[in-house]
Formats: structure tokens, C-alpha cells, sequence
């Protein structure tokens, strides 16, 4: 199908203790007031030859306590978190979110938006507004939600509802950090947009978090070669070629 969100496959693991067990990540240095900074690195791996690519960025890991009794819930408390619409463009591109959290979506652009999410995730259709204006929505379904643009094809982006506070998205070259983690037991989940389910099975595993800055085991992500880049608008239709020659 056309629309990229369908024809990208998106990809949510979580590390099981059927693939090797409980692993302790190693040690790298002391922590602070009880809380372990941790952190890791990336790789993305080409279809094909294998051959590592030189961006690992846009990969998603988080912790899930195993060891507490309160998770994250769509019923807990989050500040609000902002994704702009700017220069015909989602900023940031990718943004994570704990379940439950409410996203505003500010015009900044001197144009009218429509933003609207139809596929899996949360489905929402904010309707047209103006420049200046903003209108949220609350992510209470853990996953991707691929938004796009009713007006602007170009214009797409992906809020990833993840169940912890505890995540981090890598940089170009791989690299990941998350703050304020506990010590503890810990379910390790990745999400990346070009990847299948079935490539991202030999990661699993299951990490105990020490009392002191720990680097997590490397995350080796098989990519998979991107579809084109069309899609539908939110009526499934086509988006008219004369508006697309239009300057809002």
C-alpha cells in the first residue's frame, strides 16, 4: 500500500529471560543518591551486506521495573510534551513519550495544519487550525502513532508511547543515555521504524541494573530497506496535485 505508515514495518521487543537469562551490565563507575546512570550503543546493520551504517540514530530503548509494583500507567502523571510544526516539518521528527502523556501540537508555521494519526497507535484528526494556534492530544496507547499532514504530504512524524520514564533515543553514531534509574531488574524493549520483529529476536534479554553508571550490552538493529515515501491523505484519497503548488 501507499501510505508509509502501513508500509513500514515497526518493530517493539522485549528482552525475555528465555534468550539467555539475566544479564548485569558492566560497571562504570559509582552512582549517585542511590540512582545508576545507565548507557549503551547502537548499531544499525544494512539489508543485505550487512555492513554497519554510518547512522544508528532514530533507535528507542527503555527499562521496565520488574522489581516495583507501580508501572507506568495512562492513568499517571506526566507534564505536558510539545511537537512543533515548523517549516512543514514535525520537530522533533521522532518523540517518546511515557503512556499517558498529553502532546501539544503548536502551529508555528503561517500556514493552517491538519494533523491527524489513523493507523494503529492513537487515532486523532485535529482538524484544520491556524498559525499560532495549538491543539493536544493524550497518547494513552502504548506504541507508534505515524502522524501526518492533511495539507503538507511531506509532513510526517512519529510519537512512540512507551510504559517507563526510563528512555533514551540514540544519536547519529548510537550512543544512548538514561538518567535516574534505580537499581533493580529490568525489561529492556527496543523500537526502531525499519526493522522487523523477527530480526530483533536475537536481542533479547533481561539486564539487572547495580548500584553504580552501567553500560548496557551493544543493541545490533538489521534494517530493512525503506519503501517509497508516499502516502494517502486522512480521507485515503490521494493529495491534490494543485494544492501541492500552493506556498501554504
Amino acid at each position: 500500500m501507499a501510505m508509509r505508515n502501513h508500509r513500514l514495518i515497526f518493530a517493539m521487543i522485549t528482552i525475555s529471560a528465555a534468550a539467555g537469562g539475566w544479564g548485569v551490565a558492566k560497571s562504570n563507575g559509582g552512582a549517585k543518591d542511590g540512582q545508576a546512570g545507565v548507557s549503551g550503543e547502537a548499531v544499525v546493520t544494512a539489508l543485505g551486506n550487512g555492513a554497519i551504517e554510518k547512522n544508528a540514530s532514530r533507535v528507542v530503548v527503555w527499562l521496565v521495573p520488574l522489581d516495583v509494583v507501580e508501572s507506568v500507567s495512562v492513568t499517571t502523571q506526566h507534564p505536558h510534551y510539545r511537537l512543533v510544526q515548523h517549516n512543514k516539518r514535525f520537530e522533533p521528527g521522532l518523540l517518546v513519550v511515557p503512556v499517558g502523556s498529553v502532546v501539544d501540537f503548536p502551529n508555528a508555521d503561517p500556514w493552517f495544519h491538519n494533523v491527524f494519526s489513523l493507523y494503529r497507535g492513537k487515532r486523532f484528526d485535529l482538524g484544520l487550525y491556524q498559525a499560532g494556534a495549538q491543539r493536544s492530544v493524550r497518547f494513552d496507547r502504548i506504541g507508534p502513532s505515524y502522524l501526518f499532514c492533511n495539507i503538507h504530504p511531506e509532513m510526517t512524524g512519529v510519537v512512540l508511547a512507551v510504559d517507563s520514564d526510563f528512555f533514551a533515543i540514540t544519536d547519529k553514531s548510537g550512543h544512548y543515555a538514561i538518567a535516574g534509574v534505580t537499581p533493580g531488574k529490568y525489561t529492556l524493549h527496543v523500537w526502531y521504524e525499519n526493522a522487523t520483529p523477527e530480526s530483533l529476536q536475537a536481542l533479547q534479554r533481561q539486564v539487572t541494573i547495580e548500584s553504580a553508571n552501567q553500560i548496557l550490552p551493544l543493541v545490533s538493529v538489521k534494517g530493512v530497506r525503506p519503501a517509497p515515501a508516499e502516502h494517502k491523505n486522512k480521507y485515503g484519497q490521494d493529495y491534490d496535485p494543485d494544492t501541492l503548488k500552493t506556498d501554504y
